[in-house]
């Protein structure tokens, strides 16, 4: 057990993490928030639910953890708490909403408002970023730091 914590929570004093994780925690948040809460001109839990699981074609399941992985996971970002299983779980949500949703509409987001959906180039940058963060964990001011350290206190 507490190998897997050490594992999930272990992390630095490095400022670049923080920086990473609290702008995709920022930028991911407002998509969650849509998703979850109906807020910045989203269908909320109900109509986001009835998208994935009608159009999109995605178990019932799968649905509710895409809904919840944005809105908690970028929280989760934010703070830097379970930054790892958090960047983890945003990488999978746009891997499969860039491969399931955004493929077909080519690498450029839709700036110009003439294509017919949006690319896939910003969720190349979402990926990126949080795998990055997979790789670090949480760096300098996060959760992670500080229940890490208080842990290793405790059990040493």
């Amino acid at each position: 057990m507490k190998q897997y914590l050490d594992m999930l929570l272990k992390t630095d004093e490095s400022l670049s993490p923080l920086f990473l994780r609290v702008a995709l925690g920022v930028v991911i948040f407002p998509h969650g928030a849509q998703k979850l809460m109906g807020w910045f001109g989203g269908y909320g839990f109900e109509g986001t639910m009835g998208f994935l699981t009608g159009k999109a074609g995605l178990p019932y399941v799968v649905a509710l953890l895409v809904i919840i992985g944005e809105f908690f996971g970028a929280l989760g970002l934010i703070t830097g708490l379970l930054t790892r299983f958090c960047a983890g779980s945003i990488t999978l949500i746009m891997a499969g909403a860039m491969f399931m949703m955004h493929w077909n509409n080519g690498f450029f987001m839709n700036w110009s408002g003439k294509n017919a959906g949006e690319g896939f180039e910003f969720h190349i940058l979402a990926i990126g970023i949080a795998l990055a963060l997979v790789l670090t964990g949480g760096g300098r001011f996060s959760l992670d730091k500080i229940v890490g350290d208080y842990w290793n206190k405790k059990v040493s």
